[in-house]
């Protein structure tokens, strides 16, 4: 609830943004909402990891609260913006904010939903809220517009964080699990990114972000560019395009539990991906609103099927304890690809056109898919893979488990000591962590 709640007051913001781009920017409104999104990728590339390394070490409920206050009071000051300046800075803060929050909690669904199916429906719960802020947002800024200004869904944006704030502080959050991890704040932090680039098909899932981040780019970038400039539309027409989108999506994360059970989750971020790069060679088309309706239905389709089954392919990779550095490393990564793609999105377009622009982010998109294709390994459905251990003695903190089955040491909670791990050679769902700091070579 406190995910929709906050999404809906995002999307209000999003597209009073896009207004107040196009007010100040006029014909140039791409390039400063392209430069607008890129200080906030800033924010999530540079600051998730930080927040990664160190969560474990913080309370979590708290944390999520105060991100939430700091972010709605940001956004308050939205309607006082008078410099092009001031939009880079304020977006700059409220996504160094968003940056601890959403992370964090997306490492808190699995663990209140260890069942795998249900871990699934989650996700696909979470992409429905994600698209009724697509459907729902332009709508309520559709009505909301009709009586007041567009600085008017920034104050929105800010009671809908500060809701999300309550409904934390009264919802029941497990324990975290603790963190089996040697050396200073720095290994810590990076430790996220390490594991992640070491996992093959976590680096094939970011190289299939590229083509995700480049088509959601044109959507978010240059829909408004595309309905004022090419289709000589309204405000009401910029509405309606995202809605399509969210449609598409919503339609998608209705099917996807029932996706999920006959094929795999690789496939099906496969799958979206195809959609994506057909969707973006339909866009290049000569400018008509029927068309732009069925290609924002088309990259919404595609945007869902590539984007939720992520979840659970990074939770999959991940030792429970070490999920949340996973989660901000995943978060921070494909957020680089945003980066890119909504800079290359507003630049390219004032350039060279949008349909160029369009051929080209779909060239790239098929080029993402064939590599997943090539270097994303088969043997994933079951995860278990045969691998050696090599004789080592060393101290940090553990419980006991598989990997440490001694019992020269009374205490059966978390406890630190020097203990001895002989060779061994076994198989079992393998994730890379301090016992597993490198993938099998077969």
């Amino acid at each position: 609830v406190a995910q929709v709640i906050a999404l809906v007051g995002t999307g209000l913001s999003t597209i009073a943004l896009a207004l107040l781009a196009y007010n100040m920017a006029g014909s140039e409104a791409g390039r400063v909402l392209g430069i607008a999104l890129a200080c906030k990728m800033i924010a999530y590339v540079f600051f998730a990891p930080i927040i990664g390394g160190v969560i474990h070490r913080l309370s979590r409920k708290s944390f999520m609260i105060t991100m939430d206050i700091l972010r709605a009071f940001i956004v308050l000051l939205m309607p006082f913006v008078s410099e092009i300046w001031h939009i880079y800075l304020l977006i700059f803060l409220l996504n160094f904010f968003s940056a601890g929050f959403k992370p964090v909690f997306q490492a808190v669904i699995p663990d209140i939903l260890e069942d795998d199916e249900q871990y699934g429906k989650a996700l696909a719960y979470s992409r429905i809220a994600y698209d009724l802020e697509n459907i729902l947002s332009p709508t309520l800024a559709g009505i909301g517009l009709l009586f007041f200004s567009y600085t008017g869904l920034f104050v929105f944006n800010s009671v809908a964080f500060l809701i999300s704030a309550v409904i934390i502080l009264f919802t029941i959050l497990p324990k975290s699990k603790h963190v089996e991890r040697s050396g200073n704040v720095l290994n810590e932090i990076s430790y996220g990114m390490k594991a992640y680039f070491k996992t093959p098909r976590l680096r094939s899932l970011l190289v299939l972000y590229i083509g995700i981040a480049l088509a959601s780019s044109m959507i978010i970038v240059n829909t408004v560019i595309y309905v004022k400039d090419y289709l000589g539309e309204t405000d009401s027409s910029l509405a309606l395009l995202f809605a399509f989108s969210g449609l598409g999506s919503m339609l998608m994360a209705f099917l996807y539990p029932k996706l999920a059970k006959i094929m795999n989750d690789k496939t099906i971020t496969q799958l979206g991906i195809i959609i994506l790069s057909i969707s973006l060679f339909y866009m290049s088309i000569e400018p008509s609103l029927i068309f732009a309706l069925s290609a924002w239905f088309l990259v919404g389709i595609g945007l869902s099927l590539s984007q939720i089954p992520s979840g659970k392919i990074v939770n999959m990779s991940a030792n429970p304890k070490d999920r949340t550095a996973y989660f901000t490393a995943q978060f921070s990564l494909t957020h680089l690809c945003w980066l890119i793609g909504y800079l290359a999105a507003g630049e390219l377009v004032l350039l060279f056109g949008f349909g160029f622009t369009a051929i080209f982010f779909g060239c790239i998109v098929v080029f993402c898919y064939l590599y997943s294709v090539l270097f994303w390994p088969d043997e994933d459905s079951q995860n278990i893979l045969l691998h050696k251990h090599k004789n080592i003695v060393h101290t940090h903190t553990h419980d006991h488990d598989p990997h440490h089955e001694h019992h020269n040491h009374p205490i059966e909670t978390t406890h630190e000591h020097e203990h001895h791990h002989p060779e061994v050679v076994h198989k079992h769902p393998f994730q890379i962590d301090l016992h597993h700091q490198n993938w099998p070579k077969h």
